[in-house]
């Protein structure tokens, strides 16, 4: 009877030792099906955390590369544009401003322009002519000989402090003025020499 009861009881232990290894064997499988998944994605989030990190840089890559080329296009156009600007300027100014200091080429255009301006005109002219302070004197006597007629009929001069060189030129009510100063010439030949200019300086370059 005693061995029975011994032989139960072995059993029943055994059979407890082998449910409680199989248990914690299960657990620990299961534990370790866990641990593989969050391993999983926690690797899959990394992965995708370095490819939006790469997309990123790529991005951030091309968008500095075409910023950089944009701002080197602009640079370049602005250092033609300054070059171009500096070499009419040289171009034009110089011998510009030597004619408007020649005061024999103003008198001629003076001259010519009052002829022409109303050649129907009565007994009186629709004229003002606004000269610098300083030619004031001097151009005045020369159209008085040699402009006898149109002065006589009432052509109005005065100075304009703003003038340094040159002259302006309008009906008596002020209803528009013609200027004729060297930077009016200048500003003028400018819009004709500027492209011409560019093209001379930089095509060849280009094409080397």
């Amino acid at each position: 009877m005693t061995n029975r009861i011994e032989e139960i009881t072995q059993k029943i232990y055994n059979e407890g030792i082998i449910k409680a290894k199989d248990d914690a064997d299960q657990l620990i499988a299961e534990a370790k099906e866990k641990a593989d998944a969050i391993i999983r994605s926690a690797k899959r989030t990394q992965e995708e955390i370095i490819r939006e990190a790469q997309k990123q840089a790529s991005e951030d890559k091309k968008r500095t590369e075409a910023e950089l080329q944009l701002a080197t296009r602009q640079f370049i156009s602005h250092l033609k544009q300054q070059i171009t600007q500096l070499i009419t300027t040289a171009q034009i100014n110089s011998p510009v401003n030597e004619a408007f200091n020649d005061s024999d080429f103003i008198k001629k255009i003076i001259l010519a322009l009052i002829e022409k301006w109303d050649p129907k005109a009565g007994k009186s002219i629709d004229l003002h002519l606004l000269l610098p302070s300083d030619d004031q004197k001097d151009l005045t006597a020369f159209l008085q000989k040699n402009a006898t007629e149109a002065m006589n009929k009432g052509i109005e001069i005065s100075t304009d402090p703003k003038l340094k060189s040159g002259f302006r030129i309008g009906p008596k009510d002020g209803s528009y003025l013609i200027s004729f100063t060297a930077q009016d010439f200048a500003n003028y030949f400018k819009q004709y020499v500027t492209d011409g200019t560019k093209k001379l300086l930089f095509d060849a370059v280009e094409t080397a």
